[in-house]
């Protein structure tokens, strides 16, 4: 019985779903940790630090990252939340790193807002993805 739950939320999951929730999970991460024990060398964010405190960051990244979790399990065309939300909490932090290192602040800067901007293009590419047909069960006539 267990197994047969748990195929069925999978099968109601779907790829896309998958993608938000690996991606929801990620990013409340990331803000859980900004808040509990912020980075120490905050140089490369200093744009969007002047814009919000970390601390405020840190519980819009946990927001994001529930939104994406709960559009996880919708269906496809109301999962768009999700899918809007995730590259859009992770821009501003692209464009600081990109601004910290541009200005010579932050000489690693450049590599953080690369990561960054790469960690967003596979949101991005999955939410114009149609979700594949499920397979049709075989039934034989003997109803097994």
């Amino acid at each position: 019985m267990p197994r047969r739950i748990i195929r069925r939320l999978l099968r109601q999951l779907g790829h896309r779903g998958a993608i938000l929730l690996s991606y929801g999970t990620v990013w409340a991460l990331v803000g859980y940790g900004q808040i509990i024990a912020p980075q120490p060398d905050q140089r490369g964010l200093t744009l969007a630090t002047q814009m919000l405190p970390l601390h405020v960051w840190g519980w819009l990244w946990i927001g994001t990252g529930l939104i994406a979790i709960a559009s996880a399990w919708l269906p496809q065309g109301v999962d768009w939340p999700g899918f809007l939300i995730l590259p859009l909490i992770d821009l501003p932090w692209t464009l600081s790193y990109l601004v910290s290192w541009l200005q010579g602040d932050f000489p690693r800067g450049w590599v953080a807002a690369a990561v960054w901007g790469a960690l967003a293009v596979p949101v991005m590419v999955v939410a114009g993805w149609r979700e594949p047909p499920r397979p049709k069960r075989f039934e034989s006539n003997d109803g097994r």
